[in-house]
């Protein structure tokens, strides 16, 4: 690193010893111990963080990593993934090959499952070798890089792998938001690099110009204020110029732009073009630029490539430095850059190149009116909304920016900005755009499809009244294309499956179904059977409602979710399961966090306690990355019964709290009801009678479809709340809904059996306890066949029949210890005590903290599958669950068991006895 002529690409290491040690210390533990950490590199322009990365890299590779190495591009930074693809497409031994990239981004339309899988390619490689990962100015990285550098480094926590970020000083970078996804989940080390100490500065001039520095050269290079490629820039004038006692020595070159000025026109003029296309581009679209064959231009190409401005990497020309573009960029004027980033675009795409490669020069170059502009940005909004819905949102509200309002153009602008703004969440936005362009009074036809399109905008924001308003407003207007008015029926017939008479809910589906099959409109189709699906499911009918669904999900596989809940509805689990398995294998496409729903609901009903909360904690997880927040409230309640169920009464409570929290941004009846039964439970758990009661009174105003939704399998709960509460009218009203419920669902043990529980609860009838049981023993759910045995028990016990009821008893007892519902257990146990048979002891039924039994089955399958080298998709695929269900598991294990990577995890398994 010292000596005269020494090579300047390493000088920025003068000065970082201390960052160095930081980084060879990082690559040596990832590589010790095989977990995963990050390291961020910021510091203002030039100040050496690409040289320190570099050194980084070189370092990794000396110790035996595979390393992936790219650099974020200003130019390309809205082009979905080109900032991540860079880490993995090149070097000696890419980490993916470019056709196997290609069919990730073509193949699936799914942010989450692209990085899944994006996970699994390089945990595969990272089990054979440590990798390390290394990204260059991340300030521009694009927004799918962004959002998969946020998830993967916690995902792969467990590999060796070290990311290795650098990005420019600033406020709230991305990499600071990185840093902050990740920080709770592995090693995280923020290195801020400032300018370097004169000692430092002055190394850097004997390593440059060893014994022909003097004190004149030292004072001048003070001028740098640290920054070591200012430094070097100016020592590499000095270096072949001679050192005079002039103010500016000649060769000195203070600042870039006076360097620059010693070049040939056509060579400024050629950097000039090269500066509008990029730090990387290529020598024909410079030309192009330039308005000269390409071959004129080889004596400017040479002239900038020995002044040291230009590296050729085999591929593209690439400025040395981006301070070097930038200076060079700032020269253009900028009325004349607008120009050339517009010509830029035109050319690129006529070689070829996809409208999102070109969409940054559409940004600075387009002007009000430049309909192939809009053109182009509407083509690159619909090639990217699958993945990055918020950039095709932002693409399409600039290019309603400039069509001139109230014209056809505008119009079809706006309708593809309301879809990508509802697609992105961004609902409040999507709702004024459309009010925006409904102001200017569209032609009729526009005015239905601008109503067709805000349908599923108000349906995300609760705002069924005001869907329904719009949707006949729409349709009574009239002038809209038949599919057009099929659609806007099939959104009509939705809003009504919200009222509280679904009759004209039903009949405006059916009429809404024929419509659609009628014009063979997919979207049509899939609005109507939602809709009829959505009434079935309010009205408690759920072979009606399974139907719909079944058909929806063949339409369209996006609510193959809302099949398999249907099939638990009617008790059928075994069918559930086995399209729960096959979703495992297919889930692209499929909504992944709705996904998990199902499975959650699965597992709570077949009674296992542990996996149903791993589930649930994995859905919201989902729903925070790709904010779209759809269950996050009744997963909350979920996971507070569960915790009561455990005896876990702290945890209930947090889980109560953060329920009302999401209550409080999504206000809409269900999950209002939802939490008001939460309440209730609460409430009854506290001794507070009244307030339970009072809580299921409100439950019940809410509406009777949210009372089935809400109470399918918990009637048992709020009837007893309403007899604790003396409150016998609210008692018969639960007890006689109930049997409205099973007189629609003949064939649903549940449904049956629940009826003749609730009836026998309000009249202590023993004899329709005993039938309830007698029905439930039908019923593929231990947990409400348990309730019922528990009562029917009691009711025993009370009759005097001492010996049936202590089997009863413990019958419930058993099956209420094997779920993990340990304090619903021990009450029963006191019942059986009172009985004097004892019961067995249930113990307070929770698992340490720490350590092997910390760990529920689940997490013992899984640790032990990881344990010996399976990959996390091998062991979901031996477990029958999703990916991101064994990372849930995974993530726990190893919090529970100290450890921080899959070696460590291997070792200690290993060391076990056999169970």
């Amino acid at each position: 690193m010292a000596g005269s002529g020494g090579p300047l690409s390493r000088s920025g290491l003068r000065g970082r010893e201390a960052e160095l040690d930081v980084l060879r210390a990082l690559i040596d533990s990832v590589g010790r111990t095989g977990g995963g950490a990050l390291a961020v590199l910021r510091g203002e322009p030039g100040i050496g963080k690409t040289t320190l990365l570099t050194e980084a890299v070189t370092r990794a590779r000396a110790a035996g990593f595979c390393v992936g190495l790219g650099k974020a591009d200003e130019l390309h930074h809205l082009v979905p993934l080109s900032s991540l693809a860079t880490c993995v497409l090149h070097g000696d031994r890419p980490l993916l090959s470019g056709e196997a990239l290609i069919d990730l981004t073509r193949r699936h339309d799914q942010r989450i499952w692209l990085v899944e899988r994006l996970a699994e390619a390089i945990e595969e490689r990272a089990g054979g070798t440590p990798l390390l990962i290394a990204l260059d100015d991340v300030q521009w990285a694009d927004p799918l890089s962004r959002f998969a550098l946020k998830q993967l480094p916690g995902r792969l926590r467990t590999s060796p792998v070290l990311w290795l970020l650098a990005e420019r000083q600033g406020v709230g970078g991305p990499a600071q938001e990185i840093a902050a996804a990740v920080a709770d989940e592995l090693p995280v080390r923020t290195l801020s690099l400032g300018p370097l100490s004169g000692a430092a500065i002055g190394q850097l001039a004997d390593d440059t110009l060893g014994a022909a520095v003097g004190e004149r050269v030292r004072e001048l290079l003070a001028g740098a204020g640290g920054n070591p490629f200012l430094a070097v820039e100016m020592l590499a004038g000095l270096r072949t110029s001679d050192v005079s006692d002039e103010p500016v020595p000649p060769g000195l070159v203070v600042g870039v732009r006076g360097r620059l000025g010693s070049l040939h026109p056509d060579t400024l003029r050629f950097l000039q073009m090269g500066a509008v296309l990029g730090r990387r581009f290529g020598f024909q679209d410079a030309a192009a630029l330039c308005g000269r064959p390409s071959v004129a231009l080889l004596p400017a190409l040479e002239e900038a490539v020995r002044a040291g401005l230009l590296d050729d990497d085999g591929d593209r020309l690439v400025f040395r430095h981006d301070l070097l573009r930038q200076a060079v960029y700032v020269d253009v004027p900028p009325s004349v850059r607008k120009v050339l980033h517009r010509e830029a675009a035109g050319r690129l795409v006529a070689a070829g190149h996809q409208p999102i490669d070109v969409v940054s020069h559409i940004l600075r170059g387009a002007q009000p009116g430049d309909e192939e502009a809009v053109a182009l940005l509407r083509r690159a909004a619909a090639d990217v909304l699958p993945v990055t819905p918020g950039l095709a949102a932002d693409l399409l509200q600039r290019a309603l920016d400039l069509v001139p309002p109230a014209r056809p153009l505008w119009f079809a602008v706006g309708e593809q900005a309301i879809v990508s703004l509802t697609r992105a969440g961004r609902n409040r936005e999507a709702l004024a755009t459309g009010d925006r362009l409904l102001a200017y009074r569209p032609p009729m036809e526009t005015f239905g499809r601008l109503h067709a399109a805000l349908g599923g905008t108000l349906w995300n924001l609760d705002l069924a009244d005001e869907l329904r308003r719009r949707t006949e407003a729409a349709l009574a207007v009239g002038g809209a294309a038949p599919e057009v008015e099929a659609r806007l029926a099939g959104l009509r017939a939705l809003a009504l499956s919200r009222a509280q008479d679904l009759a004209p809910a039903r009949e405006a589906g059916e009429e809404a179904l024929r419509a659609a099959v009628a014009t063979g409109d997919r979207e049509a189709h899939v609005q109507a059977l939602f809709a009829l699906g959505e009434t079935a499911l309010n009205a408690g009918e759920n072979a009606l409602a399974l139907e719909r669904f079944t058909a929806l999900s063949a339409v369209d596989p996006a609510f193959f979710p809302e099949e398999i809940v249907a099939y638990q509805h009617m008790d059928d689990f075994v069918t559930s399961g086995r399209l729960l398995a096959r979703a495992a294998d297919e889930s692209g496409g499929i909504r992944e966090a709705m996904l998990l729903w199902a499975q959650g609901q699965q597992h709570l009903e077949l009674g296992r306690l542990d996996d149903a909360e791993a589930d649930f904690v994995t859905m919201e997880r989902l729903e925070e990355e790709v904010q779209a927040h759809v269950q996050q409230v009744n997963g909350r309640v979920i996971r507070s019964r569960i915790a009561l169920l455990r005896g876990d009464r702290e945890a209930a409570r947090q889980h109560l709290a953060e329920a009302r929290k999401r209550l409080a941004v999504k206000p809409n009846p269900g999950n209002t009801a939802a939490v008001r039964f939460l309440e209730a439970v609460h409430a009854e758990a506290d001794g507070d009678a009244g307030r339970a009661v009072d809580r299921v009174r409100q439950v019940q105003r809410e509406g009777p479809f949210l009372r089935w939704r809400l109470l399918r399998t918990w009637v048992g709960t709020a009837i007893r709340v309403a007899l604790r509460g003396a409150d016998r009218a609210l008692a018969e009203d639960l007890a006689g809904q109930a049997e409205a419920h099973a007189a629609r669902n003949p064939t649903v043990p549940t449904a049956t059996g629940l009826a003749a529980r609730a009836r026998g609860l309000v009249s202590d009838d023993l004899p329709l306890l005993e039938r309830s049981v007698a029905l439930l023993g039908e019923s593929p759910r231990p947990l409400v066949r348990a309730a019922a045995s528990a009562d029917f028990g009691r009711a025993l016990l009370a009759a005097g029949r001492r010996d049936e009821a202590v089997a009863a008893l413990t019958g419930a007892q058993d099956a209420f210890t094997a779920a993990g519902a340990h304090a619903v257990a021990a009450h029963v146990q006191r019942d059986l005590r009172r009985a004097g048979a004892g019961g067995r002891r249930t113990g307070d039924g929770q698992r340490p903290v720490q350590g092997w039994q910390a760990l529920t089955a689940s997490e013992k399958k899984v640790a032990r599958l990881i344990a010996e080298g399976h990959s996390n998709r091998a062991a979901a695929e031996l477990l029958v669950v999703s990916p991101h269900t064994v990372n849930t598991h995974l993530t726990s294990a190893f919090r529970k068991l100290s450890v921080n990577s899959r070696v460590q995890l291997a070792n200690l398994v290993m060391a076990l006895p056999d169970e």
